[in-house]
């Protein structure tokens, strides 16, 4: 398998920049994965299409203003960090514009007396470890201070409206730098008259990752290595799953991230209790335990995400559904429609 079987040639108009007023008003592609038929809805009318008595898996993950812009303390340099993950308290790995004019010990300052910085390391992987020091709390001065990390396909600075919109209703665990982007879609009346229908939802955390950035750059791509994410499936979740499982009801996984998070905690075949990282790439030829259909957004060409939407679906189908979308004006990426594969 190559990665030039995962290309598709895309318009930049077609990639959203800015989120739809309503949420549920996106457009919804129903791909039945069995018979190839696509069908065209909006979002909102999601529960036409779900299974009777389905089970969506909601990803919790809540993203974080990520993005600090300061200064050098010593010089006045501008310098911009984006949060990658936490290494310890107080201590963060952070990607850094620019990386070069770093050295261990140079101070750096995005509020005076608020929140400032020392580089104590430069890794081997591009990247460096910050020690942060403030006064407060830390997450409450990202909210204040930071910017949302928005995907670089998005070419326009992060407003404040993006702190409400690159998260889903339903964020609460903070610790990601990209969102779930097909939850999005979702708002709580929509969560609610689902429930009245008989479709509950239960939820998981998987912190989304710098990796969700990066692009796959091998030919072969089962060589390719997927950077870890943290995932956190609480043991009463795992029941629930379960018992969807054997009482034949549909496990719909909202969003990839919760795909890799069901497929890692149930590799088995039954999901157990999961807290730790997982590397789990899923391209075609991947046997699927527990997800019995996936609501996601369209995908950038060569991504990981576009492998694994083609291994759950046939990979043909997956490219004729893209082409379809072209041709119907699908909005793409994070802030872009909606796909239903059942």
């Amino acid at each position: 398998m190559k990665l030039s079987d995962f290309d598709y040639e895309l318009p930049p108009d077609r990639i959203a920049q800015i989120p739809l007023k309503q949420r549920d008003e996106s457009k919804l592609m129903v791909v039945d994965r069995h018979s190839g038929e696509l069908q065209h809805t909006q979002f909102a009318k999601i529960g036409d299409y779900l299974p009777e008595s389905a089970l969506l898996v909601l990803n919790d993950t809540k993203v974080i203003p990520a993005r600090l812009i300061g200064n050098k303390r010593e010089t006045g340099g501008k310098i911009e960090l984006l949060l990658v993950q936490k290494i310890e308290k107080d201590v963060w790995e952070v990607l850094a514009k620019p990386m070069r004019s770093l050295k261990v010990g140079t101070q750096l300052v995005f509020e005076e007396d608020v929140l400032s910085g020392e580089v104590i390391k430069k890794t081997n992987n591009g990247k460096c470890l910050i020690a942060f020091r403030y006064v407060g709390e830390f997450y409450n001065l990202l909210s204040e201070i930071g910017l949302m990390p928005l995907p670089p396909y998005i070419r326009r600075t992060p407003d404040e409206d993006d702190k409400l919109r690159y998260q889903s209703v339903y964020a609460s665990q903070e610790g990601a730098i990209a969102a779930p982007t097909a939850g999005l879609h979702f708002t709580q009346e929509l969560l609610e008259k689902l429930n009245s229908k008989g479709i509950q939802h239960t939820k998981l955390t998987l912190h989304v990752g710098i990796g969700t950035f990066q692009p796959v750059k091998v030919d072969n791509i089962k060589t390719h290595k997927m950077h870890a994410e943290y995932i956190n499936l609480k043991d009463t979740v795992a029941q629930k799953i379960n018992e969807a499982k054997v009482t034949k009801t549909k496990v719909v996984a909202i969003g990839t991230t919760v795909v890799r998070a069901l497929e890692t905690a149930g590799a088995s075949g039954t999901v157990e209790e999961y807290n730790g990282q997982s590397e789990l790439f899923i391209y075609p030829g991947f046997q699927f335990k527990i997800v019995d259909a996936l609501v996601t957004n369209f995908h950038l060409p060569k991504s990981t995400l576009l492998m694994l939407v083609s291994a759950f679906a046939d990979s043909q189908l997956i490219k004729n559904a893209y082409q379809e979308a072209l041709q119907h004006n699908y909005r793409f990426y994070s802030y872009g429609d909606a796909m239903l594969i059942r």
